[in-house]
């Protein structure tokens, strides 16, 4: 019984999942991007002012010093560096520090969106994507004290 009902959940949520609404990601594709027009678009937004990134470096007046690219343990997709841009405030980062973030709990990053041509978005996120190494998730072991099961 307990696996019929399992298989009518997965069903449900398998028929839900590919529900296309009007929100629905499904079908969304921008056009490739060229890496080089990418590092130009990072250069001509000042993007080093508050972000450091492998082989670049980072101007001596920066603001910030966060961290894009490097080893990372979940795959960074071309959907998340597309959201981090254009609404920076989705979802922060772990480990930003205080000053990187207003008050109110929003991203201090400035908003490209009535500057930015699509193209040059296109063209950033093809730059930075590669920047980003899979590594595999290791667990970390902690010391099992026999007096904590008392």
């Amino acid at each position: 019984m307990k696996a019929f009902i399992s298989i009518i959940l997965l069903v449900t949520l398998g028929l839900f999942g590919c529900e296309q609404s009007a929100h629905s990601p499904q079908g969304f594709s921008l056009p490739e991007g060229d890496v080089e027009r990418g590092e130009w678009v990072f250069t001509k937004y000042e993007c080093m002012s508050c972000h450091t990134i492998g082989g670049m470096h980072q101007k001596d007046d920066a603001q910030m010093d966060i961290p894009l690219g490097g080893e990372v343990t979940k795959v960074k997709t071309y959907a998340d560096l597309v959201t981090s841009i254009i609404n920076p405030s989705h979802k922060l980062a772990r480990g930003y520090l205080e000053e990187q973030v207003s008050d109110d709990g929003v991203s201090k990053m400035v908003i490209y969106n009535h500057v930015m041509t699509v193209q040059e978005l296109v063209d950033v996120v093809s730059f930075l994507q590669p920047k980003y190494e899979l590594v595999p998730y290791t667990k970390t072991s902690y010391p099992v004290y026999p007096y904590m099961y008392h």
